[in-house]
């Protein structure tokens, strides 16, 4: 069994800029959703600061 996490794994994907789309865990699994949630945590914060044009 590994320690990996899928909510830390999406939010370095955003980081990234990896899409969403890129989600690598079964559709439907909540490694999936735990993932698009960390991914989308990130994306928001990152398209709110620059609207801000910071």
């Amino acid at each position: 069994m590994t320690d990996r996490d899928p909510f830390a794994e999406g939010e370095r994907a955003a980081r990234e800029r990896i899409p969403a789309e890129a989600n690598p865990y079964l559709d439907g699994s909540d490694e999936h959703a735990l993932w698009a949630a960390g991914h989308e945590k990130v994306a928001r914060a990152i398209e709110a600061s620059e609207s801000e044009g910071s």
